[in-house]
């Protein structure tokens, strides 16, 4: 049996796969901007920004999840959320809502190419279920 939540979470997609992060995790959400590369580093970081002085470093979700990376269009945005006292910039093709879930199930141990400790639960959303990102998994080194 699952739980019932009333926290809210933000619905993000990466191609037709709809995705969600707690919103208490969540600094701000900006437009795609100018990423300046770090050297060396691993693929799925993209660089860092500066985001009213402070420096970010900022990695695609998309390469993370080992999927192909697309050019970025008018819906493409920098989840900014809070990790370890820090703040880390998570590229997302989009963002669409502000959600709850009726009931939130583990995540299964197999997830269809991407690691399944990725994510902490599925979520049963009124439109259908919802992977819910871990993003001590999703973010760790």
């Amino acid at each position: 049996m699952g739980q019932a939540t009333q926290e809210q979470y933000v619905a993000i997609g990466i191609e037709t796969e709809k995705y969600a992060i707690n919103i208490h995790d969540i600094e701000e959400i900006i437009r795609m901007q100018d990423i300046t590369k770090i050297p060396n580093a691993e693929t799925h970081i993209k660089g860092v920004i500066n985001l009213r002085g402070r420096i970010i470093p900022v990695i695609s979700l998309r390469d993370r999840f080992g999927l192909n990376e697309e050019e970025y269009t008018k819906d493409t945005r920098i989840v900014v959320v809070k990790y370890e006292d820090e703040m880390v910039g998570i590229i997302v093709d989009n963002v669409s809502q502000v959600m709850q879930f009726n009931d939130i199930q583990p995540s299964p141990d197999t997830f269809g190419g991407v690691q399944a400790s990725f994510f902490s639960g599925i979520g049963h959303a009124e439109n259908g279920l919802v992977s819910i990102l871990n993003l001590d998994k999703v973010l760790q080194r």
